[in-house]
Order: structure tokens, then C-alpha cells, then sequence
């Protein structure tokens, strides 16, 4: 027998399920006004947005939230603006759907071709991100797509100010309020009743920490888009650039801590290890950064005025989206790769060398989603790749992998076009 929240939450799918067939009637322009509008709106009720976010915040702080999850929680009136420029990024974007993957004309005359087509309904199960809000409603919405968002408990207040700002703007366009559904309030049994919606929502794609996606992963009947942690290394080769380096670590590491894509293990050759902790530690000491380093590295920090604590074999596995960074110092590049292939979640890794064969080798051996050379993890993001407003960085191997945007959340299907014909 179904109880009431199972009973809401199914009925929240089938309608999101019911409303998807209009947008397949839209055209791109109508779309595109649709997310301007909606970009619109959000900066227009801005302060509506930023007083629901307080109410999360005053509880998150009551709740002693860590620092990295409340930089992810928090909105200002400069971040509503930055999302909403993200609908408009994501308006000013190709539309995907019926874009020719691929065709041809079969002897026997019959025409075929594989075109892109919406998924129908995307399931979006994230933690204390409402900007995550705002871009899964706006690519789904374009990639032609109803969404049902689960949000979280810590973003209550926030996302379901901002979903129904949407709202209102699809009611305004003569759309189904339900193309964008929030699930909020029915809490962690709700994503229990969404992880079995099979049939009602065609993908489900968790964006969070490796709990969340390890429960969504390990228990959901519907199929699943992984979107791992970030676990991410950046290598100080031998023969890196240390000014470039000093830069490179401090970007990846304070540009913004409590992202998937911030550094989390520095990674240094023995050969130029003294020089370049010296000269890479200053600006981590002045923000307040706490090394949790190896016997090598902790030895040539001392006196760097840094915070330094023994790594434990813990560290090597923490994605801490806070001020602390683990630290080792590595034999070789053989030796570097080998770590990586240990700790690495498959997010993003980057080595910074002036030598080519070195930078070859880490690009083709490294077998995470985005490998890099001589630049910060922070550029591992739908947006930084042009893809505009990204709705996760996949680490998995089927589908799509790496940051996702509109391609990435569509499926195929194939047409075929024929005169008569029959199989022989």
C-alpha cells in the first residue's frame, strides 16, 4: 500500500511525465525566450531568492555546516545574477534536438538517420546547490526535457523559491507549471520513491557527495548517470614553470573550495620538491590552508609558517572541499601516476611540465574524465568548455563522460524512411 509520500512523489513524476510532450512542439526560439525569460525573472525577484537562502543559511549555521558545503549553499545577489547569466548562455547555445547524428540511403532505397531527441524526464538528486537548481532546470528545459529536482533539506527554502520562479514563467508562456517539479519537502524517502519512478522518469542523475551517489548508484531501478566526487591531483613535474605553478595551485585550491573540481592532492617531483613547496606554499598559508602531508613533504615545509599535519592513508581518499589539501612528494612520474591511479575518483588531474614526452605520457595514461597539462582543475566545468550551464561532470564510461551539458542529455532514436518496402 502506498503512503503519502510515495503516493505525492509518483504523482509529482507522472505529471512532470504528462507535461513533457509540449516542449517537443516548441522550436528552438521558443525555447530560447523561455530561458531569457526565466533568466529575467530571477534577477527581477532576486531579493526573494537571497531572503529564502538566508532561512538555509541561518539553519546550516545553526547546524554547524562545514565551510565548503555552506560556500556551495550560499546566494548573494551577485550569484543570482550569475545564474541567471547561465540561462542565457544556455539560450544562446545550438539546440540539439533533430540534429542529424548520422544517415545514409541503404541499397534497397530506404533512408535512414539517427537523430538526437529529448530524454523526457531527467531526475536530479543534489545536496545544498541551489545554483544546481537553475542549470538542471535550464539545459533539461532546452535538451527538451521535464526535470523533477530533489534538492535537499539544507536548500529547502532556496530551491523552492527558485522553482517557483520558474514556475510562474513556463504558467506565463502558456506551459505546464509541472515541466519543472521540486521534491523537497518529501525529504530522503522521497528519493527512495524517485529511485524506483522506472517508467515515469527516464534517467536519474545524483550530483553531490560520494554517499549520495553511492546510494543512487547501488539502489536505483531507474538508469543512472554517475557523477562522482573530485578527488582531483595537480603534479609538479621536474621540469614545471614554478611561476606558473604558484598560480596554478593557488587557482585550484582558493578560486573556490567547496567545488568538485578544486585541488585536493599536490602531487610534487623529488627533484625540484624544496623549491617548489617553498614557493607554492605562500599563498595556501596566507588563506589559511592545512597541509596534510607526507614524512618528505612535511620535512621541507617546515618553517614555511604553514599548517602542517601527518597524512594519514585516509587523505589520500578525502575530497575535503574545505582549507586543507593533502601533499606528497613522488619519486618520479611513474611514481605520480601510480598515486593517481590508486586515490583518483576520475574527475580531473593535471600535471604542470615544460617536458613534452612527460606532458604526452600523464594525458594518455591518466584515465580520468578531464586530464590536463600546465592548467587549473577550475577550468573542468561545463561552462569554462562553452557547453554553457552543465548539469554535472560525469566519471563514468557509458553515455556521456566529463562535464555534461546539452548533448550530453539527450538520447537518439532512429528514423527510417521508406516507399513500400519489405524484408525480403
Amino acid at each position: 500500500m502506498e503512503n503519502d509520500v510515495t503516493t505525492a512523489v509518483l504523482a509529482a513524476a507522472r505529471s512532470a511525465k504528462d507535461a513533457q510532450p509540449s516542449l517537443a512542439r516548441l522550436h528552438r526560439g521558443d525555447k530560447d525566450r523561455l530561458l531569457l525569460a526565466m533568466a529575467d525573472a530571477l534577477v527581477e525577484r532576486a531579493d526573494e531568492v537571497v531572503e529564502a537562502n538566508a532561512r538555509d543559511l541561518a539553519a546550516a549555521d545553526a547546524a554547524g555546516i562545514d565551510a565548503g558545503l555552506r560556500d556551495r549553499l550560499a546566494l548573494d545577489l551577485e550569484r543570482v545574477t550569475a545564474v541567471a547569466r547561465q540561462l542565457r548562455d544556455a539560450a544562446a547555445l545550438p539546440d540539439p534536438v533533430g540534429e542529424v547524428i548520422r544517415g545514409s540511403v541503404l541499397e534497397n532505397g530506404l533512408e535512414l538517420r539517427e537523430v538526437r531527441v529529448p530524454m523526457g524526464v531527467i531526475g536530479m538528486v543534489y545536496e545544498a546547490r541551489p545554483n544546481v537548481t537553475v542549470d538542471a532546470a535550464g539545459l533539461s528545459l532546452k535538451a527538451g526535457s521535464a526535470v523533477v529536482l530533489r534538492g535537499g533539506s539544507a536548500a529547502l527554502h532556496s530551491n523552492t523559491a527558485i522553482i517557483g520562479v520558474l514556475r510562474s514563467v513556463l504558467a506565463a508562456h502558456d506551459l505546464p507549471e509541472d515541466l519543472v517539479v521540486g521534491i523537497d519537502e518529501h525529504g530522503r524517502e522521497g528519493v527512495d520513491v524517485l529511485m524506483r519512478a522506472r517508467g515515469l522518469v527516464d534517467v536519474l542523475i545524483p550530483r553531490g557527495g560520494a554517499g549520495l551517489i553511492r546510494r543512487v548508484v547501488e539502489n536505483s531501478l531507474v538508469p543512472v548517470i554517475e557523477t562522482g566526487t573530485g578527488k582531483t591531483h595537480v603534479l609538479v613535474d621536474a621540469s614545471a614553470d614554478l611561476d606558473q605553478a604558484v598560480d596554478i595551485v593557488a587557482n585550484a585550491k582558493l578560486q573556490r573550495i567547496g567545488v568538485c573540481n578544486a585541488l585536493e592532492t599536490l602531487l610534487v617531483h623529488r627533484d625540484i620538491a624544496e623549491e617548489a613547496l617553498a614557493r607554492v606554499v605562500v599563498p595556501l598559508v596566507e588563506a589559511g590552508v592545512r597541509l596534510h602531508a607526507d614524512e618528505t613533504s612535511a620535512r621541507l615545509l617546515e618553517g614555511t609558517g604553514a599548517e602542517v599535519v601527518p597524512a594519514t592513508a585516509e587523505d589520500w581518499d578525502t575530497e575535503y572541499l574545505a582549507l586543507e589539501l593533502a601533499v606528497a612528494v613522488v619519486e618520479d612520474l611513474d611514481a605520480a601516476l601510480a598515486h593517481i591511479r590508486a586515490h583518483s575518483t576520475g574527475h580531473t588531474e593535471s600535471i604542470l611540465t615544460r617536458d613534452l614526452r612527460s606532458q604526452q605520457r600523464f594525458l594518455a595514461e591518466v584515465d580520468s574524465a578531464v586530464v590536463m597539462a600546465n592548467a587549473s582543475t577550475r577550468f573542468s566545468d561545463g561552462g569554462e568548455f562553452g557547453f554553457g550551464a552543465e548539469i554535472g561532470i560525469s566519471t563514468q564510461k557509458l553515455h556521456a563522460r566529463g562535464p555534461m551539458g546539452l548533448r550530453e542529455i539527450t538520447t537518439s532514436k532512429w528514423l527510417v524512411v521508406g516507399q513500400g518496402h519489405v524484408r525480403p
